[in-house]
């Protein structure tokens, strides 16, 4: 009998096809050999998932690599099984005495001053289950048939990377969140995805129908319903390869409205196969990405800078100083054992908190403004003073390099705006631009965490507060003759770009995957149109 499953739309997109179960390992055990074979067992398991990854972080670029990377470390870390062979040799079965070293270990990082190792426990807990489905020889899903839904509580990243998703396919989770890591990387790759369907998730087996429009999922689809899913998947198909093949066109709304689209990146490796004519430029480039362990090498930081630039070639790169503190610690420089990381020192406030360092990454972005049109936008900004005392580094640094007779430029210094006192207080800002952070806008807004399942549906940038805070900024820029441009995932959301146009933003910045569709959206807006009444 058909089911309709009601859940969140994560990632946009129709799929149909046959579900894979991905189940946590859970309470299995093993049954217990000599001690020889016990650590044979979990040597060939720990051998086993090594490789799995090191071969998923060589097909890998950018921030997915990263993800993994981490993860190759520790596995070749001979100390991460030391106490696990110990347990064995006490009597204990390969698979406990795994869970146990693993237990211990992931406790260590989670109680840890360092944010960064803390925020790495979720990487540790993905190992521990990773080998642990060797020992007990379940099947990765890297052997799941092409076109499968893959179905679970939940999906840690490097799941998903490892799966070949040329041949379609679909996510349904029991939790997670429309914001969370592996959403994004479904988004990025067009892979629909529902989540948060609860414990129903359980149940869900043969034919699987998944709807990222409608956040719906449908088990047991009748005949009527599979083909209905397969034309709408069809429509789908041929609208985006619509919107592919004009993805290098400028981004007309139906009346004739120029909107710019740039692109976000963490690297270089994110352009890969993207023409710059494919774009307006770079509105958003994540630093604490590039730089963590740059922090005070200019020389590095300039040729990244300047890679970026010349990949430009002459159209605007928007480099956001380091956003680093919330999800994104760096060892050593964000500060440790904060009660709630997001609300705490963050972006700007650290950059002026670690003067030193944020003075290596002026000169090196001053430096690199000579070969083309860079701009400097501020993180988290709340109080003008925080600009202001930017602005005066900045200056001091321009002043260094000429004196020094170094090439160098006076790059424009705007603001991302995605404090909720900073965007109301906007006229109170003297920045060249400004750029709205949706995401962390509309979380801080709402009052609800961006990866958080139970309130993800609270965390809406079409809320009418959060679109009302975006309208007023957008507002002032036209008023003041300054550019306002959105960078955050509502702007390749085409369910969200028609309510942005309409609040007057003019420009947007999306994921390099997520351009295509963006465009076509904005195509089909028209602005002319008589808003509807609230």
């Amino acid at each position: 009998m058909e089911r309709r499953l009601p859940g969140l739309a994560a990632s946009r997109g129709l799929a149909f096809g046959p579900a894979v179960t991905f189940r946590a390992v859970g309470e299995l055990r093993r049954v217990k050999g000599t001690v020889a074979s016990e650590k044979q067992a979990l040597a060939d398991a720990v051998a086993a998932s090594l490789q799995a990854v090191m071969a998923l972080a060589g097909s890998l670029e950018g921030e997915a690599a990263d993800i993994v990377g981490f993860q190759v470390a520790l596995l070749e870390d001979d100390a991460l099984t030391e106490s696990a062979y110990a347990a064995i040799d006490r009597g204990m079965p390969a698979d406990m005495a795994w869970r146990q070293a693993m237990a211990e270990e992931i406790a260590g990082y989670e109680i840890s001053d360092d944010l960064y190792f803390r925020a790495r426990s979720a990487d540790l807990a993905d190992i521990c289950d990773r080998v642990l489905r060797h020992l007990f020889g379940l099947p990765e899903l890297t052997q799941a048939p092409g076109g499968a839904v893959i179905v679970g509580e939940d999906l840690p990243p490097s799941a998903f990377l490892g799966i070949d998703w040329s041949q379609g396919g679909g996510i349904v989770l029991g939790s997670g969140s429309p914001s969370s890591h592996v959403a994004m990387l479904a988004r990025g790759r067009g892979v629909p995805m529902v989540v948060g369907i609860g414990s129903e998730w359980q149940a869900v087996s043969g034919t699987v129908i998944v709807d990222g429009l409608e956040g719906l999922v449908l088990t047991g689809p009748s005949n009527e319903s599979i083909e209905r899913a397969r034309r709408q998947a069809d429509e789908l198909g041929r609208s985006r390869s619509e919107a592919e093949a004009r993805r290098d066109e400028a981004a007309l709304t139906r009346d004739g409205t120029r909107i710019a689209v740039m692109i976000n990146v963490a690297g270089l490796a994110d352009l890969a196969d993207l023409p710059a004519k494919a774009c307006d430029g770079i509105g958003l480039t994540r630093t604490e990405f590039l730089v963590e362990h740059a922090l005070r090498d200019e020389a590095r930081q300039f040729e990244t800078y300047a890679g970026l630039l010349r990949w430009a070639a002459g159209r605007p790169v928007t480099i956001r100083t380091l956003d680093a503190g919330g999800d994104k610690p760096i060892s050593g420089y964000t500060i440790a054992g904060e009660a709630n990381p997001f609300l705490g020192l963050r972006g700007i406030r650290l950059s002026l908190r670690h003067p030193e360092i944020f003075r290596v990454q002026l000169r090196a972005l001053a430096r690199a403004a000579a070969l083309g049109p860079l701009k400097i936008m501020l993180p988290m900004v709340t109080m003008a003073q925080e600009l202001e005392q930017a602005r005066a580094l900045l200056d001091a640094v321009l002043a260094e390099l000429a004196a020094e007779g170094v090439a160098h430029s006076a790059p424009a210094l705007g603001i991302m705006v995605e404090v909720p006192a900073a965007a109301m207080a906007i006229a109170g800002f003297d920045a060249a631009f400004f750029s709205i952070g949706s995401n962390d806008l509309t979380q801080y807004a709402t009052a609800a965490a961006r990866d958080g399942s139970e309130v993800a549906t609270y965390a809406d940038v079409l809320h009418p507060g959060v679109l009302a805070m975006i309208g007023h900024v957008a507002r002032h820029g036209a008023e003041v003759g300054r550019e306002v441009s959105l960078c955050g995932d509502a702007g390749g959301d085409p369910r969200a770009i028609a309510a942005l146009l309409r609040a007057g933003v003019r420009a947007v910045s999306v994921s390099p995957g997520l351009l295509a569709q963006a465009k076509a959206a904005i195509r089909d807006v028209d602005l002319s149109e008589r808003k509807p009444s609230a």
